[in-house]
């Protein structure tokens, strides 16, 4: 039986195994604390059914690994022609977001699907698609990478437009997304004044997004409120921030153990922007840096295909998606320990959410498909990224 188990693990889990460990990993982790930080909104909101949002997000979790298998399966060469389609679609989608979305939290950042009735954020298909598109771009553009109108137009337009739309409502996704553009096109071999001349763009049209988008001044006063905290030990601190800061004191080296939080009771968000403040409390000090060695270790599995990769495309979009997540997973952890202001971005594969769950899975598929190594990409067909 051992022997037909491993032999199945061989044949259908293919690449990387220690990204594979990584994945599941995190999702047990996910499900354990997800239905302890969870339990009491589920007693109060959803008349004494604990397991509800515990069913819920097992559901997403084994939808997310199906992601995570097919998108493996899949020659990573294909992602090439799909993330121009899928670009495509992300910008009119994130437009009719902005003005006929669902509001929470003061910013339209949400559609729902009918019939599932299944919200879904299009900031995560469109992350996806850039980072894929660009990948790709640069990647065609190796030979000719200093030519400033074939190479660098219609990458910087790209990554001007949908950072800026994504700033609209969501201005820390839209940063996250900005600075992996910087990363590939930085390993892309792009010229430094080039990248300069990148930066002063997104400082443009994060501006104007700011401007005339929903969250300028909530942005503002976070970050004021962040400053306060940081020149003054008397200043004010939110909430949610200072329940945090409790959970993690009362963690300790070792923690209070599975499910026995007590600041899950008064933690706002527990369960997704500061779960990770939950992970502390009850695996301690221990637990909240096997967190963040796991992903550190994602990250670098992720970025030594750019040395192992024979191909451009390969390495750029293993990369990119990997420094994505794990960037947005050092922020939300940043966060919960009080070394940035409040973002509200979720824990990757481990904070109970919607599609998000899904789009990570994706994600770490097609990395996983990357790390496969037996694709080639001579067969790629030539895509006009200036039509």
């Amino acid at each position: 039986m051992l022997n037909k188990a491993t032999y199945w693990l061989k044949d259908n889990l293919k690449g990387d195994p220690f990204i594979w460990s990584i994945i599941m990993l995190l999702s047990l982790i996910s499900v354990a604390v997800v239905y302890s930080a969870s339990s009491s909104l589920a007693f109060q909101k959803k008349d004494g059914d604990t397991v509800y949002y515990l069913i819920k997000h097992g559901s997403l979790i084994i939808g997310s690994l199906v992601l995570v298998w097919l998108a493996h399966r899949i020659d990573y060469k294909y992602y090439s022609r799909l993330s121009r389609l899928a670009l495509i679609i992300s910008a009119p989608l994130l437009l009719f977001t902005f003005f006929m979305g669902t509001e929470s939290g003061g910013a339209t950042r949400w559609l729902m699907i009918p019939i599932i009735n299944q919200s879904f954020q299009p900031s995560d298909l469109a992350k996806l698609a850039l980072i894929a598109n660009l990948a790709s771009m640069l990647a065609k553009r190796q030979g000719n990478i200093d030519d400033f109108k074939a190479s660098f137009i219609p990458v910087v337009l790209w990554c001007g437009l949908i950072c800026g739309l994504i700033a609209l409502s969501n201005l820390s996704t839209a940063m996250i997304l900005f600075s992996t553009c910087l990363l590939l096109m930085f390993i892309g071999r792009v010229p430094m004044k080039y990248l300069m001349m990148l930066v002063l763009v997104g400082l443009i049209f994060g501006t104007i997004a700011l401007a005339i988008g929903q969250r300028l001044g909530t942005a503002i006063s976070r970050v004021k409120q962040f400053g306060a905290t940081l020149v003054d030990e008397n200043a004010p601190i939110p909430d949610q921030a200072e329940q945090a800061f409790i959970a993690i004191w009362n963690g300790g080296l070792i923690g209070k153990g599975p499910g026995n939080s007590d600041l899950k009771y008064f933690l706002p968000q527990s369960s997704s922007d500061f779960i990770y403040a939950i992970i502390i409390e009850e695996y301690g000090f221990l637990g909240g840096i096997l967190v963040v060695f796991l992903y550190l270790a994602l990250l670098y599995r992720g970025m030594k295909t750019v040395v192992k990769s024979d191909r451009a495309f390969g390495g750029l979009l293993s990369a990119g998606l990997a420094f994505s997540l794990v960037v947005q997973a050092m922020i939300n952890m940043g966060v919960a320990v009080g070394l940035g202001p409040i973002t509200g971005q979720p824990l990757p594969l481990l904070s109970m959410g919607g599609t998000s769950l899904l789009f990570t899975g994706l994600s770490l598929g097609i990395i996983l498909s990357v790390s496969r190594g037996d694709i080639s990409e001579s067969t790629i067909e030539p895509i006009d990224v200036t039509a």
